[in-house]
């Protein structure tokens, strides 16, 4: 019989033996979301900020079907520069691993899997939304409807621009995901640091978001997700009128493209890195960046009020 069990990176399974803080990051980043040479610089780049804040890293994938938490170095530079490496949603895994694929896991599977392992806390880029024109596609972001039962935080820079900012907020709420701007009432827009949109909530301290945690563990009621948005500074962000060119520009060219489906994101994050001559790649590397290094703060500060989110074992 094949065992298709979660595997555990060695510093993970030393990380919760110990007591240890760990967050998790996802792997899309490193396959699909920044180019060569760049995505295995910064996937080694997240990791160190992690350990940096006092956390252990637990970049979670798939190599040769075995999906791990806690890809070593080896690993995170083969997804950084093999073929054929495919993107995995919670739905996917189970095949995937009995392909013996080499996979990424999105928001969705990252999350999932985090969970599944007890990690409390994960740091990625940019959650997935309803697409533009959902009424008429029906597309919307696996992302979504994972987070409803999944008890983990996440925190992202709110969604891209590039998606409907007021009907994924809309989703959010209907499918009962906790929404929370870190410093600001305001949601953000990936790539700028205001996307449009109230949230209800403002979290200010990881001190706070951990109590947030130890809240949903105290009352045992719901087990969705918390989405922490965390902004860029304004200084940081991409200049807003250089965005909304693009974009309006980027829309333009997929109505007479005839760009549809699982082909828009793809295409407008490339005109986006075209049109702004890479300045879009730079505030993608600092939003995950900046994240990953909250998300430790986070985790450390959880593991330090000794709240236990979720359950974890490991092999002895």
């Amino acid at each position: 019989m094949t065992d298709f069990a979660i595997r555990f990176g060695e510093h993970v399974t030393r990380a919760r033996r110990d007591g240890r803080p760990v967050v998790a990051l996802e792997s899309t980043i490193i396959s699909h979301g920044l180019p060569h040479p760049d995505n295995l610089r910064v996937a080694r780049e997240i990791e160190q900020t992690v350990r940096d804040q006092g956390a252990v890293p637990a970049t979670i994938g798939m190599v040769g079907g075995e999906l791990t938490v806690g890809l070593d170095d080896a690993q995170i530079e083969h997804l950084a520069l093999a073929e054929g490496v495919a993107k995995l949603s919670v739905r996917d895994l189970a095949v995937a691993a009995a392909r013996r694929a080499d996979g990424a896991t999105t928001v969705a599977a990252t999350s999932a899997v985090a969970a599944a392992a007890g990690i409390g806390v994960f740091a990625t880029g940019g959650l997935g939304g309803v697409h533009r024109e959902a009424n008429v596609t029906f597309d919307e972001s696996a992302d979504l409807t994972t987070l409803a039962h999944t008890p983990i935080v996440v925190v992202c820079a709110g969604v891209k621009s590039i998606l409907d900012v007021g009907a994924t907020l809309e989703r959010l709420e209907t499918l009962g995901v906790a929404v929370a701007g870190y410093g600001t009432k305001r949601f953000p827009g990936f790539f700028i640091t205001d996307g449009g949109f109230d949230v209800d909530w403002q979290l200010d301290s990881p001190e706070q978001v951990a109590d947030v945690i130890r809240a949903r563990s105290d009352h045992e009621v719901g087990a969705g997700a918390l989405i922490l948005a965390n902004p860029l500074p304004t200084d940081q962000q991409l200049d807003p009128d250089l965005h909304d060119h693009t974009l309006a520009q980027g829309l333009s060219l997929l109505a007479r493209g005839g760009i549809t489906g699982k082909a828009v994101t793809p295409f407008l994050l490339s005109h986006f890195h075209e049109s702004t001559h890479g300045a879009s790649l730079e505030v993608n590397v600092r939003i995950i960046l900046r994240n990953a290094e909250l998300a430790a703060k986070i985790a450390v500060a959880t593991a330090s009020a000794a709240v236990a989110p979720l359950g974890f074992s490991v092999p002895a």
